[in-house]
């Protein structure tokens, strides 16, 4: 089988747009509706590229750095899922989008949910993929046995970003391979992540984002206490999140469906392109 190919850096702009108090990186190809897609760690917008391959003719792609990654300005605060909702929102509009479907996933899932729990009439559709949404309830069973190892590593200020700095490259090596299920990422794809993630600036930013969990759980509970999400919404689950993030959804929303990747790793873009693509095609054109 041929392998897939990312969309040609000549077929994409990169723009520098100010939202929100930071400005952000934004990869802008395609035509059509929009879709918003959101990134996680140890990724850079690089990690949709041969999803966009296979979207930019229907679509208009929008795929931004998240604050404080890849090329976006790295400012001092602002890395909790609720800062990071209203970035995007001020993207779209600062793009002149007024309906957009959101994708997101790892660290882009609790945006993109908040986003299109707090303006349903932004966005249309909402994808969502290995992640969970703070302490809902529906990830007991994953959670059985705590959280992954790296989040407490990630959390403590100023360690891990001391002990990593000259190794970055064998860190993000380890995500990669682990969220590929041993496969690996393109080298396109890993040399523009070990770049993103190279100096203690870097990750120190990276890891804003980990300690900002306290407060992404306590935001998302506050929210889910008093509003359903209403936007139709599709949880796709790998190794090793599975179906926890579809459970929680089905405890706060309306419309949810949920399918589980088989033989996909963690990094579903990067990994089975071609299953989250017949997922997203059929998904945004209903």
């Amino acid at each position: 089988m041929t392998a897939p190919r990312p969309l040609p850096l000549e077929d994409i702009t990169l723009r520098r747009v100010p939202v929100n108090g930071v400005t952000l990186n934004v990869a802008l190809a395609g035509s059509g509706p929009a879709v918003l897609l959101l990134h996680g760690f140890p990724h850079t917008w690089e990690v949709w590229r041969l999803v966009m391959a296979g979207l930019a003719e229907e679509y208009t792609l929008i795929a931004p750095d998240l604050r404080g990654l890849g090329a976006s300005e790295a400012p001092e605060s602002g890395y909790d899922a609720g800062t990071l909702a209203e970035d995007a929102e001020a993207l779209l509009a600062a793009l002149g989008v007024t309906s957009a479907a959101v994708v997101g996933i790892d660290a882009g899932t609790p945006p993109a949910f908040l986003l299109a729990l707090r303006r349903p009439a932004l966005v249309r559709r909402l994808v969502v993929m290995e992640s969970l949404l703070g302490r809902l309830p529906g990830a007991e069973d994953f959670l059985a046995g705590g959280p992954p190892w790296w989040f407490g590593f990630h959390a403590v200020p100023g360690l891990a970003e001391t002990v990593l700095e000259g190794h970055e490259a064998a860190y993000i090596d380890w995500f990669l391979t682990q969220g590929t299920l041993g496969e690996g990422v393109p080298a396109w794809a890993r040399d523009a992540f070990v770049h993103a993630y190279t100096g203690r600036a870097s990750l120190r930013a990276a890891f804003a984002h980990y300690r900002a969990l306290p407060e992404n759980a306590a935001r998302i509970a506050e929210a889910v206490a008093t509003t359903r999400l209403t936007v139709p919404a599709l949880a796709l689950g790998a190794h090793p999140v599975g179906r926890a993030l579809e459970h929680q959804l089905r405890g706060c929303a309306d419309d949810v469906r949920g399918e589980l990747l088989e033989g996909a790793g963690h990094i579903i873009p990067l990994h089975r392109p071609q299953a989250l693509l017949g997922r997203l095609r059929g998904f945004l054109a209903e």
